[in-house]
Formats: C-alpha cells, structure tokens, sequence
C-alpha cells in the first residue's frame, strides 16, 4: 500500500528521481516490483521539494493517479531541487478527502508520508487522538490514518522533538495502540531524512559525488549500491551520513 522515496543532493531534476529511472515511483504506480501490500498505487501523488534559500517547501498533489496528470511529467522535466519527498497512494479505506490525503503532508519546513495502514482504524487510535490538543485534531489535513499519524508526528516536532525521534515515539504509540499496523514513515525538513521500516520493505542508497542519497520503499533501478533495511528499524540520514537504529515495541 502506497510507495514513496526521498532524495538529498546536489540540484537534480524531480524527474531524473522519480520518472525516469527504469522503476521509478512514476512505474511503481501500476507495477511496483516488491510491494507486499495492494498492487495499484492510483488514489493520488504527490511531490513536495525545496527552492534555493526557502526552507518551507512547495508541493503539487493530485487525486487521481500520476500515469494521468500529464502536467506532472512536464514540471518535472525542468523543476530542479536538492531536496525532495514523493508518494503514490494507494488508499487504506475510500473517502472524500481527494488530494488533501494524497502525501506529502506539510507543515512549517517538514514533508511527511505514510506507506502503510493502522489496524483497527479508526477506533484503535481514539486514546492517541484522545491526547492531542482540541485544536490539532480540529486541523487534521486528511480524515485517515495517514492524516492522524502525521498530526502525533507533527505535535511532537513542534515540541522540540528532532526527525527521529518524532518518528521513533510515533511509530512506537501507534503500534501498541493499534497492533498489526504497517508504518513505514517517510520524513524531511530539507537537510535530512528520517524513515522506518515497520511492517513493509524500506531500502536506502547513500550519495556519494554528483549522486543524492535516496530513501525509498523500493529500489528505482538496479544499482548494486540500494540496501535494505531491515524491519523495526529507524533510519536517518543525511547527505553524507545514513544511521540505522533498531526501533523496541513497548513492552506487554
């Protein structure tokens, strides 16, 4: 269920990472080769990246499936970026909320997606919910899973909490709220990433010359260089450094 990537580096074109590689996320949306989880990735894209100087990032989100916005592939071609988060959805449940739950979720410099789903959702999640100010849950980007893991994610950056971190407690408090769940959790702020592997494939590619560090659900090609992380793992990276720490369920 859904297949996302991002990428630090030198200034590179959105589509030399997400279209025009042989199994770049534009083809991971109608064949993506290890997804274990759904096989159609059409209920909404997005990609969010960063200008020059501007830490807030802009995105472009559809409703409908990346094969068909072909104004997308023309942005793409020339949008140059050194930072960017990309998603295609496939969704956990229906709903109307169209591109407002296509990822990147976005606040202040953050992008934030979601490959995965929350068991028992949504009654599972009402004591996590239950704990966030009336005003956060009021501003919910999205009526779905995705939208509230990303509102606990954001509620703890906003009180200080680094990527990891923010990524590491999140995961940890929605799987024990909601067992079973699948949070592969993709996060940046322009400068670094933060990913876990929980329940669904995670693989990373550390940058190295002209070459941008890339952290994806799959490999876009078959460079030898892509490694795999290993389930209950927390990544973070930058663009010289990729650290893997080993993410602990709470205890029963």
């Amino acid at each position: 269920m859904c297949r996302h990537i991002a990428a630090l580096g030198p200034p590179m074109r959105l589509g030399a990472v997400l279209v025009e590689p042989p199994h770049a996320l534009y083809r991971q949306s109608w064949a993506p080769r290890i997804q274990r989880n759904g096989t159609v990735n059409a209920d909404g894209f997005g990609v969010g990246w960063y200008a020059e100087g501007d830490p807030v990032p802009a995105r472009y989100r559809r409703a409908g499936p990346i094969w068909g916005d072909l104004g997308f592939t023309d942005l793409a071609r020339v949008i140059r970026t050194g930072a960017l988060l990309a998603a295609v959805r496939d969704a956990t449940l229906p709903g109307a909320d169209g591109e407002a739950a296509a990822a990147p979720f976005a606040a202040g410099p953050w992008l934030f997606s979601h490959n995965g789903s929350v068991g028992g959702w949504p009654g599972s999640l009402a004591g996590p919910a239950a704990a966030l100010p009336a005003e956060e849950l009021l501003s919910l980007v999205a009526r779905s899973d995705s939208g509230l893991v990303w509102a606990l994610v954001l509620h703890r950056l906003r009180a200080g909490d680094d990527l990891g971190q923010a990524l590491a407690d999140t995961v940890v408090e929605v799987a024990d709220a909601a067992p079973g769940s699948r949070l592969n959790l993709l996060l940046t702020d322009g400068a670094r990433i933060a990913a876990t592997a929980w329940g669904d494939t995670l693989w990373y590619r550390a940058g190295s010359g002209d070459d941008p560090t890339l952290v994806a659900s799959e490999p876009y090609d078959d460079d030898p260089r892509w490694r795999e992380v290993p389930d209950r793992t927390l990544l973070v990276a930058s663009r010289g450094d990729v650290l893997l720490s080993p993410l602990k369920e709470l205890p029963a």
